[in-house]
């Protein structure tokens, strides 16, 4: 299985940072062999690029830039990414586990 790449984007790139360890442990738990980045949003058509960072399977966006969705979505259906907004309460929770599952079921609905 080659590794999958979950890319964050959200406002400054710096409170995303926690979850983004976050998710990385939940993954480490599961097996699973994938790259967790965040960056700050307007760094997104770098990440649709791969620029800086491996090209994304999933692009999830933080809830305080969710007003961006129907932009970045142009960007990355034109690019053949998932795109979502993470889940407000998830987010504010720092829950790794269920913002991950939510990239994974992105991952797996675009690939059927």
């Amino acid at each position: 299985m080659s590794k999958k790449v979950i890319a964050l984007a959200c406002s400054a790139g710096m409170s995303t940072s926690l979850l983004v360890k976050k998710m990385q442990d939940a993954a480490a738990v599961e097996g699973l062999n994938y790259e967790i980045y965040a960056e700050a949003a307007a760094e997104i058509d770098n990440i649709l690029s791969g620029t800086g960072h491996s090209k994304p399977d999933v692009l999830l966006l933080g809830p305080q830039v969710s007003y961006m969705k129907a932009e970045v979505s142009k960007k990355t259906e034109a690019a053949g990414i998932p795109l979502d907004i993470i889940n407000m309460q998830d987010y504010g929770m720092m829950n790794g586990g269920k913002v991950l599952a939510s990239a994974m079921a992105l991952m797996e609905y675009n690939h059927e």
